[in-house]
């Protein structure tokens, strides 16, 4: 099973931008979806997006559309998410998930989770 790695989280103002990124192990990375999921404070798992093996095509739910941009990098092993215009309601543990399926992501029951990374924005 691929293990991943996610880095890049800390504490932003908001307003800001931070950008994720995501290192997977083994050698068929791109023979997996990848995909972001993030939990809020005292809230359930909630979908950021998810990319198909390729990277060619991303799904995110509407209520992440417009400041959030996932993309990959086969050839480094890294799935990125650029969050911007960032708000204190995107306080949450960010998680780097992946699966064959990008179906399983998508209903937030990945293959693989990555370990969490903090994600805090100020007012």
């Amino acid at each position: 099973q691929v293990q991943l790695v996610e880095s890049g989280g800390g504490l932003v103002q908001a307003g800001g931008s931070l950008r994720l990124s995501c290192t997977g192990s083994g050698r068929d990375f791109s023979s997996y979806a990848m995909g972001w999921i993030r939990q809020p404070p005292g809230k359930e798992r909630e979908l950021v997006g998810a990319t198909i093996r390729s990277g060619s095509s991303t799904y995110y739910p509407d209520s992440m559309k417009g400041r959030f941009i996932i993309s990959r990098d086969n050839a480094k092993n890294t799935v990125y998410l650029q969050m911007n215009s960032l708000k204190p309601e995107d306080t949450a543990v960010y998680y780097c998930a992946a699966d064959q399926s990008l179906h399983a992501i998508v209903v937030l029951t990945p293959g693989s989770w990555g370990q969490g990374t903090q994600v805090t924005v100020s007012s």
